[in-house]
Order: structure tokens, then C-alpha cells, then sequence
């Protein structure tokens, strides 16, 4: 599963990637102290932003590979 923001008239930025076969790996600039993500399973992600400021305001979409 990717994990991409997308801030106010400004393009897709990954956050982070995670799978059932690794860690999450995250982008320069994000962390997991910021952006939390929980896997349960193979068809279920959740991403967490702990403490939300105006700075977090943005559209954030998941995707995910079948592969």
C-alpha cells in the first residue's frame, strides 16, 4: 500500500509504502512519528496523522499493487 498527500495546488507526494513482507518505509521528510500506519492484514491499511496542524491540511489518497 502507498500513502500519498496531496497539499493545496501542489502535486502527489509519497509518504510512505508498506506491505506485509516489510517495515514501512518512509519518504524524506515524513516519519512514522508523525504518520502512522497500521497493516492488520493483507487487504486492510490505516494511516494516522498524530498532532494535526494547518500545516498537515491536504487531500491524502492510498493505492494499492496486486502484484
Amino acid at each position: 500500500v502507498f500513502w500519498y498527500q496531496q497539499p493545496p495546488r501542489n502535486g502527489l507526494k509519497l509518504v510512505a509504502s508498506t506491505s506485509t513482507w516489510m517495515q514501512n518505509s518512509y519518504e524524506e521528510g515524513y516519519s512514522e512519528a508523525k504518520f502512522e500506519i497500521s497493516r492488520e492484514n493483507s487487504e486492510y491499511s490505516v494511516m494516522t496523522i498524530k498532532n494535526v496542524t494547518s500545516k498537515d491540511a491536504a487531500t491524502y489518497f492510498c493505492a494499492a499493487s496486486d502484484h
